[in-house]
């Protein structure tokens, strides 16, 4: 995917790699030059650079490392580097030698750099996945780049490989797909920037016109820093975003001013603070952020051990055909455990279908079969289907075992309920009559009226944080899951007028959406841009 060269310029401006500055006193490295798309811009900006300072370009045969894993590519940018200094006006001589000197046939994830160090590094790095890589590469590079594990793709080896070597206060600007900010292959290299770099500049470039060629990459520009983490400048590009929309922007992203600039072609906004931890990177319009990471700073997490709130998910059994049924009265009646799914609560209410959980659980230890001899038998009326499930095959003895254990006393326990897909959050209280199942997560607290809860739940700030971190789902539905409601950050009850408290339940009741946001950014002390509203 070839980069447009007003991105390449971009880049560069970002990192720092301008002809004003001296950069005959620096090296900068591009780990995958392709074809040139990044290297000349480099020479031209380097060769400015030694007119402007008076120095000898024939003397810089060390400001520039390009390499390429594949010769063809690797000949034909030295070809162009050269021709691009003939056209400058160096000779022949100088230009074959910087040439060669400057652009390196082979494997940057392999290659052992010994004391090279860069102040930039800059590139497009390749998006392959490990898995479409011959099996021997694959374990070379998993081998050599500690963040690559999992489904990982190439580029974050790159990443990995491209922050090692940059000196203290050096620049990496890479654009490449984001998914690595969100998705769990990426949870090492996050890891690895919180602990040891900083995030300076995010652009998210999904609906700009980034690349020569029109792809689905969801590519982002990103910035990091071998500094500690300060401000983040973060910029949503729309399809307006060009070469002229970048210069616009450009001086707001090098300066230290606070007033973002207002364009039709992109949204911008500075945040205090980022992620420090290998969770996932919030997105959205960096005015949602914006807002989001204020209310990180001054609120504490639901899930709470001083308010004792708790986020779970309800039980996955490995083959609901078998353990969910109605009722069987061939089965002793305490087997039966009353269950909840996601459909039980679509109204905003529970509406039990009827349907129970057939638990092999007491007291969190599986029952002995022969003391309930209806549950055995409708066990072992299944039980090779039952056997051929993982959970049964890592623990043959345990076979007739649902995934997850029952939770002693949560049946009992009121709690909010809350559907794992949902275009917004649906929080449903049961007073402690059932236990939910798996396509359900639930909140417990030993201090919150769950129906004040429920109606900060219910409101639009609560999407927010949900919406930040969550992979969406086609049509832009959330995933409600517990590492995302983790995310949510509420206020005390103490903190909570009687008066408030006592709109939140009852928005919570009529589900009120708009009642309960309203609440919500009066107690949060926020207005959440409209964007960021539910329909």
């Amino acid at each position: 995917m070839f980069t447009r060269r007003w991105v390449v310029e971009l880049i560069l401006d970002l990192v720092g790699y301008r002809p004003e500055e001296d950069l005959t006193a620096s090296k900068i490295i591009e780990p995958s030059c392709g074809c040139g798309a990044f290297i000349i811009p480099v020479v031209e900006r380097l060769w400015q650079s030694c007119a402007l300072h008076s120095r000898d370009l024939a003397g810089c045969d060390q400001a520039i490392r390009g390499f390429d894993v594949l010769p063809h590519n690797a000949e034909h940018t030295r070809k162009a580097v050269a021709a691009k200094l003939l056209e400058l006006g160096e000779s022949l001589s100088v230009a074959e030698h910087l040439a060669q000197c400057w652009v390196t046939t082979g494997d940057f994830l392999l290659t052992d750099h010994g004391h090279l160090a860069a102040d930039f590094v800059v590139g497009n790095p390749p998006y392959v996945r490990l898995e479409h890589i011959p099996d021997e590469v694959s374990a070379a590079y998993r081998s050599e780049c500690a963040t690559m594990r999992g489904r990982a793709d190439l580029f974050v080896g790159f990443f990995e490989k491209g922050l090692e070597l940059l000196r203290p206060g050096g620049r990496l600007g890479f654009i490449c797909a984001d998914r690595w900010m969100r998705n769990q292959y990426g949870s090492r290299l996050r890891r690895l920037v919180g602990d040891r770099y900083a995030v300076e500049t995010l652009i998210e470039m999904h609906d700009a016109d980034a690349f020569e060629a029109s792809v689905s990459a969801y590519p982002a520009i990103t910035v990091l820093r071998n500094a500690p983490q300060g401000p983040v400048k973060l910029v949503e590009a729309g399809s307006l975003f060009d070469e002229p929309a970048s210069r616009r922007l450009a001086p707001w992203l090098r300066s230290d001013g606070d007033v973002e600039p207002i364009d039709p072609a992109f949204e911008a906004a500075e945040v205090e603070a980022w992620p420090q931890d290998g969770d996932h990177w919030p997105s959205g319009s960096p005015h949602i952020l914006e807002v989001l990471t204020d209310l990180e700073t001054r609120f504490r997490p639901l899930e709470d051990p001083l308010t004792g709130t708790r986020v779970g998910i309800g039980v996955a059994t490995g083959c609901d055909e078998v353990y969910i049924s109605d009722a069987q009265p061939s089965i002793e009646n305490d087997r039966l455990l009353p269950l909840l799914t996601a459909s039980d609560i679509a109204s905003g209410e529970t509406d039990w279908s009827g349907r129970y959980l057939i638990n092999p659980w007491e007291d969190g230890r599986l029952v002995d079969l022969a003391r309930y001899p209806g549950l055995a038998a409708h066990y072992r009326a299944h039980e090779p289907r039952l056997r051929r499930r993982h959970v049964a095959r890592r623990r043959p003895s345990n076979w007739y075992r649902t995934i997850d254990r029952v939770t002693p006393g949560l049946r009992e326990r009121a709690k909010l309920l809350l559907p794992d897909i949902k275009a917004t959050a649906h929080p449903v209280l049961d007073k402690g009559h059932y236990y939910p199942h798996h396509n359900l997560y639930y909140v417990v607290s030993d201090t919150w009226d769950l129906e004040v809860l429920g109606g900060l739940l219910l409101s639009d700030v609560a999407n927010l944080f949900v919406g930040a971190y969550c992979v969406k789902m086609r049509g832009g539905t959330y995933r409600f899951q517990a590492q995302y409601l983790r995310k949510i950050r509420v206020p005390p009850q103490s903190s909570i007028s009687r008066s408030d408290q006592d709109q939140l339940r009852r928005a919570f009741r009529l589900r009120d959406r708009a009642a309960a946001t309203a609440v919500a950014e009066r107690i949060y002390g926020v207005t959440l841009p409209v964007l960021a509203k539910a329909a």
